[in-house]
């Protein structure tokens, strides 16, 4: 009887641990975050009170601007996990309903996650593509002290201290054929963090002849891209940057192994700050829509023309 007891015992210390581990899961979050955006949650496989986790931000280019949060699916992170692509990280996906990212906003949204999940806050990163570039590169030189690592492909950059961009990791790609978001607008970004410091150490940055703005979406399905984020951490010592490896080359092969439909397992829940949808008027809702709209149209600059 003993024996067959501890067998019991045994057994439920094997399941009861594991049991508290969350299945990975996509959910919509609108109106919880003051001062924030709506966005996509990715909570990764194996995520829990025990086990903390990374936080990759994506930020969308222009195209998909708006009030559908379904819009930022059609491309980037979000994109590449319902096709198959595994991340052993929280995936923050906010949406811009126009104009600049507001670096803020962005890590309003990231706080908001570390305060309902276990997050490891020496491990948050940023990626984007055009506008989504930019707000790589904004979010990264205003919070150069949380940002582990980050990755902006065809942008630039507004923030005025473009020079803290030195103390993190960062691979910049864009391509010489860009004519929605001129090659010039990372090489300012770049001569004024080697103004700062010409050894610019922490810093990749590849201008890749002949490729087109659209080409580096493809970057978003590889696991290189986010195993190379990943390896970065804020408490490495010195914060060096981790070896490139041929993004371009590999982006051949992006899409290999990914299946071409969105996962049946993702969910589209609206979430509040507990979980449920925030209710707007119609009114006010389409009131501000038209004033986003408009303050979008008068952005003008390297934005003005992002078109991905």
């Amino acid at each position: 009887m003993k024996k067959i007891i501890f067998s019991l015992f045994a057994i439920l210390a094997l399941i009861l641990p594991s049991a508290s581990f969350a299945s990975s899961s996509l959910e919509a979050v609108r109106g919880a975050v003051k001062d924030g955006y709506n966005f996509w949650l990715y909570e990764p496989d194996g995520a829990s009170k025990e086990v903390a986790k990374p936080v990759i931000i994506f930020l969308h280019g222009a195209s998909l601007c708006g009030s559908d949060l379904n819009r930022v699916k059609r491309y980037g992170t979000i994109s590449a996990i319902e096709k198959g692509r595994k991340i052993d990280a929280f995936v923050v996906a906010p949406q811009n309903p126009g104009g600049a990212w507001s670096p803020s906003k962005v890590m309003n949204i990231v706080d908001w996650v570390s305060e309902h999940h276990n997050v490891d806050k020496s491990r948050i990163y940023v990626l984007g593509m055009s506008l989504g570039g930019y707000g790589a590169i904004d979010v990264a030189a205003a919070y150069p002290d949380r940002i582990a690592a980050a990755m902006s492909f065809c942008g630039g950059g507004t923030q005025k201290n473009l020079a803290a961009l030195n103390d993190v990791p960062l691979w910049i790609v864009h391509g010489t054929a860009d004519r929605a978001v001129s090659i010039n607008e990372s090489d300012k970004v770049v001569n004024k963090m080697r103004a700062a410091d010409p050894k610019t150490s922490r810093l990749h940055y590849d201008r890749v002849p002949g490729m087109n703005h659209s080409r580096p979406a493809r970057f978003f399905y590889l696991d290189e891209s986010y195993d190379w984020l990943l390896s970065h951490s804020l408490n490495d010592e010195g914060r060096p940057v981790s070896a490139k490896f041929d993004i371009t080359g590999s982006s051949l092969n992006a899409y290999s192994g990914l299946n071409h439909g969105r996962r049946s397992t993702a969910r589209a829940a609206q979430t509040s700050s507990k979980s449920k949808t925030v209710a707007k008027s119609k009114g006010k809702s389409k009131k501000r829509q038209l004033a986003k709209r408009k303050s979008g149209k008068r952005h003008t600059g390297g934005y003005a023309r992002a078109s991905r």
